[in-house]
């Protein structure tokens, strides 16, 4: 995650004020001081924290705080409070029409901020909805943002509206709504140029583009590896176009991560939506309490839970746990579990959503997209029969799938004995959940 640094330098801050019996108002107040400098650290705008801090010190001061069993707990209960409130306290999604009207959204920022991708991302995340998205390519100073879109429309299976880079971006738009009406999509994400700074030539062409069609929602998107000029960047946008939300792309790089702290309190604009990777999925939704669970290392199991569902379908979920209670797993269950996995995203990310994993996942050696095709190329090596019968493969059958997974011998027999003993652990903790069952206090998901 991108704030990892602040989160990791907030629970040092707060482990210490835990440990304290009693806390005195200078025990507060120095560990604000503390606060201070690690969100200053995260490039959080200085107004910003200078509020934030004020706001928090405020309220642990008081007796009910200080003169509680567990004062520690409550100025973190009160920080977490604060938190929400500072990223927007609720989940604003963008507004549209209903589904029998056509809902126009119109992507604005600066070039380089992630707006192609993010508008086919979109795009997919509303289908998935029940919509009907139509991408529409305004971007008539780079041809090759065009074909980008194209591309990502393509592998999506979403149509792109497109008339070259010969027209204006406004008659594209018109052009866009006509063949959004005849051809019954109901909705319609404007991909507008972008420029490496701000400056009157791109906001004209946006002005004209709302003259040429309503625009139902104007988001702006912004890299939150920019820091404080992602926060200047929504200002300047909301104040000379207006704009209706924002989404912050890269929040999953190597940035400090200020901006999701800063965003909301400047422009009065809600985060409707966060880049969290480069696959589709990767749109979130964005969660102001969510998100301060996981700065403050609480976790945020609601999303894990989420990206669960979204990978597993009911039924596989069913016989899965079938095969685990009656330890029947095999080669052929690990290859989908791990396809499942993959489509939920990076296995640090989805373990720092665990209460208290974030921080000791640091200086583990966690599994990697390449490891794990190393282990499936050894799988895919085996034979049918192998891969459903992992106890019948000797050891001439294991140089031979070594050879054909261009391997070791010592990898597959240690794959093959790693996989024996996860068997051996679920047959035994079958046992123990099978007599849970009995007195109807254990059930498997989805069960």
């Amino acid at each position: 995650m991108a704030l990892e640094s602040l989160s990791e330098k907030l629970q040092n801050i707060f482990r210490s004020l835990r440990g304290k019996g009693r806390l005195s108002e200078a025990d507060v107040k120095s560990a604000m001081k503390e606060v201070r400098m690690a969100l200053l650290e995260a490039d959080v705008n200085f107004r910003v924290v200078k509020q934030f801090v004020a706001a928090v010190t405020e309220r642990a001061v008081g007796s009910d705080v200080l003169e509680s069993l567990t004062p520690g707990q409550q100025v973190i209960k009160i920080v977490n409070e604060e938190l929400i409130h500072l990223m927007g306290d609720t989940v604003k999604e963008p507004a549209l029409l209903p589904p029998g009207e056509i809902s126009v959204i119109m992507l604005c920022g600066l070039q380089g901020a992630g707006k192609t991708t993010t508008a086919a991302k979109l795009a997919a995340k509303y289908r998935s909805s029940g919509r009907k998205p139509l991408l529409a390519a305004l971007d008539v100073h780079r041809p090759a943002a065009i074909e980008q879109l194209k591309v990502n429309g393509e592998k999506l299976g979403i149509e792109v509206f497109s008339m070259g880079t010969g027209h204006a971006p406004a008659d594209i738009a018109k052009a866009a709504l006509e063949h959004a009406r005849k051809n019954g999509f109901n909705l319609i994400i404007l991909d507008t140029a972008g420029r490496l700074h701000i400056d009157e030539e791109m906001m004209q062409e946006l002005r004209d583009v709302e003259k040429a069609v309503d625009i139902t929602s104007r988001l702006l998107v912004v890299d939150a590896m920019t820091g404080q000029d992602a926060v200047n960047v929504a200002g300047t946008f909301d104040q000379e176009i207006g704009i209706d939300g924002v989404i912050l792309t890269k929040l999953d790089g190597d940035t400090r991560g200020g901006a999701a702290l800063s965003i909301v309190s400047v422009t009065g604009k809600p985060i409707c939506y966060v880049g969290m990777g480069e696959k589709p999925e990767n749109l979130e939704l964005f969660y102001p309490d969510r998100m301060a669970s996981r700065i403050l290392g609480m976790g945020d199991v609601l999303t894990l839970i989420e990206k669960a569902q979204a990978a597993y379908d009911e039924k596989s979920a069913r016989e899965m746990a079938e095969k685990m209670s009656k330890a029947q797993f095999d080669f052929n269950d690990y290859l989908e579990q791990s396809a499942q996995l993959r489509k939920m995203g990076d296995i640090s990310e989805l373990l720092g959503m665990l209460p208290g994993v974030g921080g000791q996942l640091k200086n583990a050696q966690m599994p990697d997209e390449r490891s794990m095709r190393r282990v499936e190329a050894i799988i895919m090596s085996m034979t049918p029969y192998e891969r459903s019968h992992p106890d019948d493969i000797g050891v001439s059958r294991r140089r031979r799938i070594a050879t054909g997974a261009g391997v070791d011998i010592s990898e597959v027999n240690r794959l093959i004995k790693q996989f024996g003993e996860s068997r051996k652990m679920m047959k035994q903790m079958s046992g123990m959940m099978g007599k849970k069952n009995r007195f109807g206090k254990f059930r498997f998901p989805f069960s």
